[in-house]
Formats: structure tokens, C-alpha cells, sequence
């Protein structure tokens, strides 16, 4: 795709509707600390993943996409909400409608360096691409490229195509014309396909890292030669020195499901490293995740008893070992800055009911934080209409936002842990 000039879309927000609404304290004896609902019950909320925080920088407002309905594969066409919630004033405003979601990432909404400007995707001309949203002009801007993560101090967007995402697994990109038939790509590692970089002044696009970048500095080679590379979550670090790349191979009969590995590089490209985790072939745990230092990454491994365990390692390859030897981990696991405490969620009772669990590494032990419903749907394909926690941290550290079931409903809660981290035995 050229290198456009930058499209200003709309002198006005589109679709904006702003109103008030009451949160409601979540009372059960299942919380051991203070829970809010904070989506009002006019629809199906969802933020963007575990890794990627909902509260603006200031902290006041949160982000949320607003599904259209949640029992069915998305289609190309159908429109999801952009909203932004005010956590003062207990309101929210539609932003924008995107056509460029899924049930797991929602509309892939990241804030810019203030609560200013607000990110997501939208399809152009067939093609999914940035779209910047200015909470205080009312201006929209279209770009050139994908973003799946945006740099800290909003210089640019990188991203693999988003319609190449559901091919591994459905949910996290843009929604296919055709559901059964998603968008692939030929055998082998592409040279020309991988992960691109906008930048957001000068809306030039370029192809920092290829797909076959990365597979050539895989520790073993693919066992087979008829399976296809593509590439999955990217996220830059705090410091948005590194980006965290995790890479995918598939094979047509299924063989070792989707074989990820996890690799970093810098922002242009270039020093890339490869991540020791686990073996890259049928390898099982996951969620990679940045440690808040940016020079640490952490991610949920199975030990020779299968079981899930904290990991970190080095940006660099080096260092690897595991957090919390008593604990068993799992889920979408995210780590303060002290390196204390882990957040997470797990999945009982056949998957309907989710557990909000801290970890504190100091003292070997979990605690609940809450218990809720969630949801479990498993078409044959893919489980893609279920309900992860995909808990976050506030940029203080002091709550967690996560998603759970109200009513059968998707929506979002907040989490106090005022009582349990920054205490002075904390």
C-alpha cells in the first residue's frame, strides 16, 4: 500500500452520545476486595487484552468497545462502538464506530501519550488501518497501516495485517468476509508480509521486521516443510525501547496447534532476539507479557508435572527462571513494578466461572481477589465467544480492570487493591 496523505475523516466524532449512569458496587461474599461494574447494561463490553491498559494516562477515563451482540462470528460490515467512560463523572460517550473488531481484543483501542487522542482500527478500501480519534477536537485521522500496538510516546503504530489474524485463531483481528474462509497466507515465511510500521507524523509505512526474519532465527527448523508462518501479538515496552513479538507456525493437518515462540527487537528492526521460553514446537503455555521495567518479560510455561508456572527472562534471551517456585500460575498473568505481585484469572467450573487471583511472590501464595460468572461458548471451530478476565493493571498499580459476565452480559469491573499492594509490608 502507497504512503497516503494523511485523511482527515470527520470535523465532528462520529456517532458521539454521551450520558450518565450509576456504577454499581459488585456485593458478594465471593470479593475480598472492593468490586465496581463500571459498563452500563444497554449492551456487551469488552477492552482490548490483558496487556494493553483501558485507563487513559491521567487515569480519569477508560476505554471500551461496545459489541454489537455476542453470540455469533463477527462479520465484515458489522459495527462496533468505540466508547470512553468517564470514572468521575459516571458517564459514557461513543466515539466512534469501527467495522475492525473481535470478541478478544474488541475494537484494539490504545490511548496516545495523553487522554487526548485514542487509537483503534478501522477497514478503508478493504483494508484494516489505523484510525486516530481526538477527544477534544472531534477530528478523526486515517493511516496508511495496521496498528496492533502504538508507541509510548505516540510516534508511530506497528502491526501484522489484521486480516491475516484470524487465521490462527479467530477474535483478535478484523472480522473476515467470509468466516469460514479467512484470509491465508502461501507455505513457508513470507519476505514481504510481517510487521509494519506507521509513523504518525509523516504517515510513511515501512516493513520492519518480515516474517522470515523471524522464522531464520528459530533455535530448530520447522520439522515439516508445509507449514505457514504469521505473526501474532506485538507489543512495545514502557519505555517503547523493545518490542515483543510472538511468532506462529500452523500446519494443515493441525500438528502441534499453533507452535508460538516469542522474540524482541527494536523499534526499527533491528538486534532481533529469540526468547527461550519453551522448545517454538508444540510448545504449551503462553501470554507473553512485559515486565513494567522493559527489560523483562514474563510468560506462563508447564514444568515436566504439566503444570503452569511464572517465568521471566531477559529481553535478551538470558536469565531465564522461574517466579514463585510453590505457585502454580496460569492466565493472562501481568506483574507490578516491584516485581511482587502477579495478576491473573483462571477459569472453574467447566469454564463458567472466573477467578480473580493476586500473587505475591514474597510470601509464595495466591489469593482471590473475586469469584464471577463468565462465559463459555465452544463452537467446534474455535472457542472464540468465550470470556477471559484478561485482567490489567491501573497505571498506578493500586486497581485492576477485568472483564467477567453480569446477567449473561459482557462487561467491565474495576478492582481496589489499595488493602493488599503498596502496603508497608508490601
Amino acid at each position: 500500500m502507497a504512503n497516503p496523505t494523511l485523511q482527515n475523516d470527520s470535523p465532528v466524532l462520529r456517532g458521539t452520545i454521551k450520558r450518565h449512569y450509576s456504577f454499581e458496587p459488585y456485593c458478594s461474599d465471593t470479593c475480598t476486595a472492593p468490586v465496581t461494574r463500571v459498563t452500563p447494561d444497554d449492551g456487551f463490553y469488552v477492552f482490548t487484552y490483558f496487556d494493553v491498559c483501558p485507563f487513559s494516562p491521567s487515569q480519569r477515563l477508560l476505554a471500551t468497545t461496545r459489541l454489537p451482540y455476542q453470540d455469533r462470528m463477527p462479520v465484515l460490515g458489522d459495527i462496533a462502538d468505540v466508547c470512553v467512560i468517564d470514572l468521575e463523572e459516571e458517564t459514557i460517550e461513543t466515539v466512534y464506530t469501527t467495522q475492525c473488531w473481535g470478541f478478544q481484543t474488541g475494537a484494539l483501542l490504545n490511548w496516545g501519550s495523553t487522554d487526548r487522542h485514542l487509537y483503534t482500527n478501522d477497514v478503508v478500501d478493504g483494508e484494516a488501518v489505523c484510525v486516530r480519534i481526538d477527544l477534544e477536537s472531534g477530528q478523526t485521522t486515517t493511516y496508511s497501516g495496521p496498528m496492533y500496538t502504538i508507541a509510548p510516546d505516540e510516534s508511530c503504530v506497528v502491526g501484522f495485517p489484521l486480516e491475516l489474524m484470524d487465521i490462527t485463531q479467530l477474535g483478535y483481528g478484523a472480522p473476515s468476509k467470509n468466516p469460514d474462509q479467512p484470509q491465508k497466507l502461501p507455505p513457508g515465511a513470507s519476505k514481504n508480509e510481517g510487521i509494519w510500521r506507521t509513523d504518525l507524523k509523516t504517515n510513511q509505512r515501512s516493513l520492519i521486521v518480515s516474517l522470515a526474519d523471524l522464522a531464520s532465527r528459530l533455535p530448530d527448523p520447522a520439522p515439516r516443510e508445509d507449514g505457514t508462518f504469521y505473526f501474532w501479538h506485538s507489543k512495545f515496552n514502557q519505555q517503547g525501547t523493545r518490542i515483543m513479538q510472538v511468532l506462529r507456525c500452523v500446519f494443515p493437518d493441525g500438528w502441534g496447534k499453533r507452535n508460538p515462540s516469542t522474540f524482541t527487537f527494536n523499534p526499527d528492526g533491528s538486534d532481533i532476539q529469540y526468547l527461550p521460553f519453551t522448545s517454538p514446537w508444540g510448545a504449551k503455555g503462553g501470554h507473553s507479557n512485559w515486565h513494567p521495567d522493559g527489560e523483562h518479560l514474563i510468560r506462563i510455561v508447564l514444568d515436566e508435572n504439566k503444570d503452569g508456572r511464572y517465568c521471566q527472562i531477559r529481553s535478551n534471551g538470558t536469565e531465564r527462571k522461574i517466579l514463585g517456585e510453590s505457585l502454580i500460575g496460569g492466565g493472562h498473568a501481568s506483574i507490578d513494578p516491584t516485581g511482587r505481585y502477579i495478576f491473573t484469572d483462571e477459569k472453574i467450573d467447566k469454564g463458567h466461572t472466573i477467578v480473580l487471583r493476586l500473587a505475591d511472590l514474597v510470601e509464595q501464595k495466591h489469593m482471590n481477589i473475586a469469584i464471577l460468572p463468565t462465559i463459555e461458548k465452544k463452537p467446534e471451530k474455535d472457542p472464540f465467544l468465550r470470556l477471559d478476565g484478561h485482567p490489567v493493571w491501573s497505571r498506578d498499580y493500586r486497581k485492576v480492570c477485568f472483564q467477567a459476565a453480569f446477567e449473561g452480559a459482557r462487561q467491565l469491573f474495576i478492582a481496589d487493591l489499595s488493602d493488599y499492594v503498596g502496603q508497608p509490608n508490601g
